[in-house]
């Protein structure tokens, strides 16, 4: 390819301004190569998903070995023995169905709860000025920092006292309005302008009308991501549970899991180390499904509302 010159009027052969044939042409532009970092953090992005997603892969196929292979042959799959039994020896051993249903109802009700109080307070304090706001902020925040097995035994004597122990109650009340919920959805309603506010108290909106009409269809990536925490967060959850609802009537599916190993073998007289594995993994793959489907279902959303009060303006 030749560069041609293009003279102006009015200069010498010497100041002529070079001109590429392929844009004058009307062709497109090359390409800029791809840099070398970009390339290499794409590797070490495809390497860390590999390391991240192998165990889980691993954990689902194994599932379907016999128990024995899972022993032997812990990093080999042959399709051709491909089996249902440890699926279905789980569930003859282990009360998971009681486990997804309790997690369940405190999952429905729980979520409820933080989802709709913690935005009203995170309101509050980011577009109302009233007197000790920084001071009572500022004990929300204090409480992020406190472990959770300081609170267990006050709250676990709170529970006793109500006559709440091995209820729902005690399994949905505590921590359904979270520190955290708080200062994310303020971080998120701080961002929205105050002109939008101004503008429907003008149009005779009530204060709650104004939240409920104005900030929260502006603040649902925020409300999005919130959702996909608080639902990871309850679904995981072990150590209050397995305190404050230690019956097996009420044993969430973390609780349940925890003592599979034990039930297992308490039902099955001579169930061996492989039965446990078998089943152990069965129950896990069932387990890990709702949160794969809950996070590929709602990346957008979750990716939407981490960023979602991050830029003002």
């Amino acid at each position: 390819m030749t560069a041609s010159t293009l003279t102006v009027p009015g200069t010498d052969d010497a100041d002529s301004v070079p001109r590429d044939d392929t844009a004058a042409s009307g062709g497109s532009p090359r390409r800029p190569r791809r840099s070398r970092p970009a390339i290499t953090s794409h590797v070490f992005l495809a390497l860390l998903l590999v390391g991240f997603l192998a165990p889980v892969v691993w954990a689902l196929l194994s599932a379907f070995k016999p128990a024995n292979d899972i022993i032997s042959s812990p990093l080999a799959f042959d399709p051709s023995r491909f089996t249902l039994d440890n699926y279905i020896a789980m569930f003859e051993d282990v009360p998971i169905a009681s486990g997804f249903l309790n997690t369940g109802i405190v999952l429905v009700f729980k979520g409820a709860i933080t989802l709709f109080f913690a935005p009203l307070a995170a309101y509050a304090f980011a577009k109302y000025e009233f007197i000790g706001k920084n001071l009572i902020f500022g004990a929300v925040l204090v409480t992020l920092m406190l472990p959770t097995i300081v609170l267990i035994i006050p709250l676990l004597l709170e529970m006793k006292q109500f006559g709440w122990v091995n209820t729902y109650q005690a399994l949905i009340l505590p921590g359904s309005v979270d520190a955290f919920a708080i200062f994310w959805m303020r971080q998120v309603i701080a961002a929205v302008p105050d002109e939008l506010l101004d503008a429907a108290r003008v149009d005779g909106c009530g204060e709650f009308g104004i939240f409920w009409r104005v900030v929260l269809p502006v603040i649902r990536p925020g409300l999005a991501g919130l959702a996909v925490l608080t639902i990871m967060n309850i679904y995981n959850d072990f150590v209050w549970p397995v305190v404050a609802a230690s019956s097996d009537r009420m044993a969430t599916l973390q609780v349940v899991l925890s003592t599979l190993a034990q039930n297992i073998t308490g039902n099955r007289i001579g169930a061996d180390y492989a039965t446990v594995t078998g089943e152990l993994l069965a129950a896990s793959s069932i387990a890990l499904i709702p949160l794969l489907v809950l996070f590929i279902a709602l990346q957008r959303h979750f990716i939407n509302g981490i960023l979602a009060g991050s830029v003002k303006g």
